[in-house]
């Protein structure tokens, strides 16, 4: 079995959460955290996160298309900050430009009810930046300087 990684796509209401697979090939959504204000926001991550045994926590961040961040960035880098000064863990950021907008699609091809699609964008987008984090990286489950 492989270190697990987490995914997050941080947002104002939710926090979409996924986790990768014991083989480190693929990432699964895994629940949606209420917002109730950043300390418990963070709290509720790292529980979560120390419960799946993870390695590394990777964050969505939605840059601007011209790649500049915005306000939502701003917050979700701050965020970030508070993640890293609670956890251990290696805490990475990754570009998710259009990964609610890709999942909401999806979801709408396959007719998938408004409210359906309200319950699990948010998780299903975590598991997209998650997917997209360790294709990339090649991360296969495997944290920096982690024994393979």
């Amino acid at each position: 079995m492989k270190p697990k990684w987490i995914g997050l796509d941080v947002g104002t209401r939710r926090i979409g959460v996924a986790v990768s697979d014991a083989l480190g090939f693929s990432a699964h959504p895994l629940c949606t955290i209420e917002r109730r204000g950043t300390g418990a926001d963070v709290a509720e991550v790292c529980r979560r996160a120390e419960g799946e045994q993870a390695a590394g926590i990777v964050v969505g961040l939605p840059v601007n298309m011209n790649g500049t961040a915005g306000p939502q960035a701003e917050m979700v880098m701050a965020f970030v900050d508070e993640l890293r000064a609670a956890t251990p863990l290696p805490v990475e950021t990754w570009d998710e430009r259009l990964s609610t907008s890709a999942v909401e699609r999806v979801l709408i091809e396959g007719n998938v009810s408004r409210r359906k699609r309200k319950e699990v964008v948010d998780k299903l987008a975590a598991s997209y930046i998650l997917q997209g984090f360790m294709d990339s990286r090649g991360v296969k489950g495997e944290a920096e300087g982690a024994e393979p």
